[in-house]
């Protein structure tokens, strides 16, 4: 049985960390080694982090900070942004990454998926896909930062990259992202009832009970979350404990 995640999600705009709200405007939160240090002192099970201006911007991603974060975790991280060749993930596999996430990259260029799974594993291979809803209540995904859409319907691309080998789903609520009101449960359902891997949830947790309707209702294989734990007095150890009081099987990965 697949235990329930808890992972904390750093946003880097290229300068610091930051908190968007609705991929737009942005909160300065500060230096992302000092966060991972933070993280790697709680009970996380991973760490995930996005270089969200790197595409943008038409640049790698900053390797010399990558490498940093890797030096101050002892639990998997998984970086994106910035990700477009095999090159790329190359020197993010040899400086420590344990898994890529690549967004914009796979929908240029789905068979890209393919390719580094077959070279480093599905398992290591998370493709991040950016929703949102139009009037009609049809899920979109988005690419650039949540401005342009594609021709992707949510869950039409979810099976996509399903077959193109990715190991896993990196789900973004543009809709919620940063609003602490809540995940969007029918993105959520939608994008799993469609694919048999992994889907991590991300956009909108503000509560406990947020997170709690995500895995039992959404039924989400895992939660990112990143304003939750800046704005609130919630540590990863309390978010688990509110999790296995409702029957959800979490990692305990120190004692406490």
């Amino acid at each position: 049985m697949l235990k329930t995640r808890v992972i904390p999600c750093m946003l880097f705009n290229g300068f610091c960390l930051v908190k968007t709200i609705q991929f737009g405007q942005e909160r300065t939160l500060g230096n992302p080694i000092q966060f991972a240090r933070v993280y790697n002192s709680r009970n996380v099970d991973e760490l995930i982090f996005i270089d969200m201006s790197a595409s943008q911007e038409c640049r790698e991603p900053v390797f010399d900070l990558i490498a940093g974060i890797f030096k101050e975790c002892f639990m998997p991280l998984a970086v994106g942004g910035g990700i477009h060749t095999m090159a790329t993930v190359d020197r993010l596999m040899k400086i420590g990454a344990d898994k890529v996430i690549i967004n914009s990259a796979a929908l240029a260029n789905p068979n890209l998926i393919k390719a580094l799974a077959e070279k480093y594993g599905s398992q290591s291979i998370v493709v991040g896909i950016d929703a949102k809803k139009d009037v009609e209540g049809k899920y979109w995904v988005y690419t650039n930062r949540g401005r342009t859409r594609t021709p992707w319907l949510v869950e039409d691309w979810a099976q996509q990259v399903v077959r193109q080998q990715a190991g896993e789903i990196f789900l973004n609520s543009i809709d919620c992202d940063g609003t602490m009101a809540g995940y969007d449960i029918p993105l959520i359902r939608r994008v799993v009832d469609a694919v048999s891997i992994p889907v991590i949830a991300c956009g909108g947790a503000g509560k406990a009970d947020h997170i709690l309707e995500a895995v039992m209702v959404g039924r989400a294989d895992a939660v990112a979350l990143a304003s939750l734990f800046h704005y609130t007095e919630y540590t990863p150890n309390e978010i688990k404990g509110v999790l296995a009081q409702a029957s959800v099987a979490v990692r305990w990965n120190n004692k406490f």
